[in-house]
């Protein structure tokens, strides 16, 4: 391994704002379950789960644009991790923080109805049809936000993968689910729509490849 690697690793055990668990820890029962607003943030603002969120670019850019609500970004990946908490730790930001952890466990940090939205930026489409259990938007997955999200939650999601934005937009037909909005081309196509404010590392790469960015926005009640 990478001795800078290294160096992240150690340094990533040091910031109060990442939360790191291991599965026995889990099982014994996260503390701020259920307390995340009077345990962590200190306030009643809505909590804003990113899920997979990289090198955590997206959580604090949302945060530092909407200092009324508590941002979380979610990754398994800690030297990913490590950039976003590097960067709450400099802008001093009070209503951010990081869970490195994998979306399967997303029950055990967080209590039915805790987060008010959620965002998924970019996942890994899973291409395999023998593999579409792992898209961050199966019904597996939907059932597992079920369980964490407020009854009139939103969940966002953004996709440069024309083969995934349409399989969801098929379970959210299927499902019935409340479609708020959708797009194949957000930026072309909705403006100065809040999805469009704040680009993630590859959005920015896609962008500037020339390839369009899809967005949904939807409840898991139906509509």
């Amino acid at each position: 391994m990478a001795k800078k690697k290294l160096i992240h690793f150690a340094e990533n055990l040091t910031f109060r704002h990442l939360f790191q668990q291991s599965y026995k820890q889990l099982m014994e029962g996260f503390p701020l379950k259920g307390h995340w607003r009077d345990g962590y943030f200190k306030n009643d603002h809505p909590i804003v789960l990113e899920l997979g969120c990289g090198k955590g670019e997206y959580s604090v850019n949302l945060a530092i644009a909407h200092p009324d609500k508590n941002f979380l970004g979610m990754d398994i990946k800690g030297a990913r991790l490590w950039k976003g908490c590097k960067m709450v730790e400099e802008l001093k930001l009070q209503n951010t923080a990081f869970i490195r952890s994998r979306a399967e466990l997303l029950e055990h940090f967080f209590s039915q109805g805790e987060v008010d939205e959620i965002w998924i930026t970019f996942p890994d489409p899973f291409e395999p049809n023998r593999r579409a259990h792992r898209r961050l938007t199966s019904p597996g997955f939907l059932e597992k936000y079920r369980q964490v999200l407020a009854s009139n939650g939103v969940i966002h999601f953004k996709t440069d993968n024309a083969g995934l934005f349409d399989y969801t937009l098929g379970i959210i037909n299927d499902q019935g689910l409340e479609l708020i909005y959708a797009s194949e081309d957000v930026y072309h196509e909705a403006g100065n729509h809040p999805a469009t404010t704040i680009q993630t590392f590859y959005e920015e790469k896609f962008r500037s490849e020339g390839i369009s960015i899809k967005y949904l926005e939807f409840r898991l009640s139906h509509g």
